[in-house]
């Protein structure tokens, strides 16, 4: 069953999680904002040449239909790494006015308190949800294939289990990106996947490329970290395919940013 449900034409919900919890989680569409052609209409990216203005209006926009308040936001840099970083009230407005100001060299955000909604951008990459019910941990995380293949959804959880997550109990959702059908890749690439992995995620179809399959590898690492297979909702949305989505890929670069976000009121 598709986890994300649409809340509004702007954005989509993780109905698992959010229905029984005090939680929002989802990811933005590109739809019903103030952003001109080609970042059209509700680009939440301020790294991609948008109009500033126009993309603060969005995110102001989109802070009125969540109820949580843009100075309470934290984003972090995404670099496309495995590093992630537990979050607190002073990192609130991190990234959130200006790019200068996100939390440096990070791709996961983590936290235990309420009233901080964690961010990130998206337009192809995986964005990755973890929430453990039990101590009311949250995270997102970033996956594009480098931090995919460099384990970040591993890292989020090795650092949930040192501030005493068991991991059998994490909800790990697996969020709208690029499908395998669309996301041909070089040798470069597929050489770094563990060959464990490759019968899942990787079909070879011409010389020296392949198809893979993002969403499947970072199913396997969860689970290989300790997740439970029954915990992990896997979104079959391809952003190449959505219309009412961003994808790099498709745009050939010249396009805006979903924003993926989760926090606890």
């Amino acid at each position: 069953m598709e986890p994300f449900k649409r809340e509004h034409s702007s954005y989509l919900t993780i109905k698992p999680i959010h229905e029984s919890t005090p939680l929002i989680a989802g990811i933005t569409t590109r739809l019903n904002g103030f952003s001109k052609s080609p970042y059209d209409q509700f680009n939440m990216g301020l790294h991609v040449g948008d109009e500033k203005q126009d993309v603060l209006a969005n995110r102001e926009k989109l802070a009125d239909y969540l109820e949580f308040p843009m100075k309470n936001w934290v984003i972090s840099e995404q670099v496309h790494s495995n590093n992630v970083k537990i979050v607190t009230d002073v990192d609130k407005e991190a990234g959130v006015y200006d790019i200068d100001s996100a939390i440096k060299g990070v791709d996961g955000l983590l936290t235990h308190q309420s009233g901080i909604l964690l961010a990130g951008f998206f337009a192809d990459c995986v964005p990755l949800y973890f929430h453990d019910p039990v101590t009311g941990w949250i995270g997102l995380a970033h996956a594009g294939w480098k931090g995919t293949v460099s384990n970040i959804g591993g890292s989020m959880i090795r650092k949930m289990s040192e501030e005493g997550v068991n991991p059998i109990n994490i909800n790990a959702v697996i969020g709208p990106s690029i499908s395998k059908q669309r996301y041909e890749v070089n040798e470069y690439v597929y050489r770094n996947i563990p060959q464990k992995y490759h019968e899942d995620c990787l079909t070879f179809h011409k010389k020296d490329h392949a198809l893979l399959d993002l969403k499947a590898l970072n199913e396997r690492l969860l689970i290989d970290m300790g997740i439970s297979e029954n915990n992990i909702y896997k979104s079959q949305v391809c952003t190449y395919e959505a219309d009412d989505l961003y994808s790099h890929r498709r745009d050939q670069q010249h396009t805006g940013r979903m924003l993926g976000f989760i926090g606890r009121y």
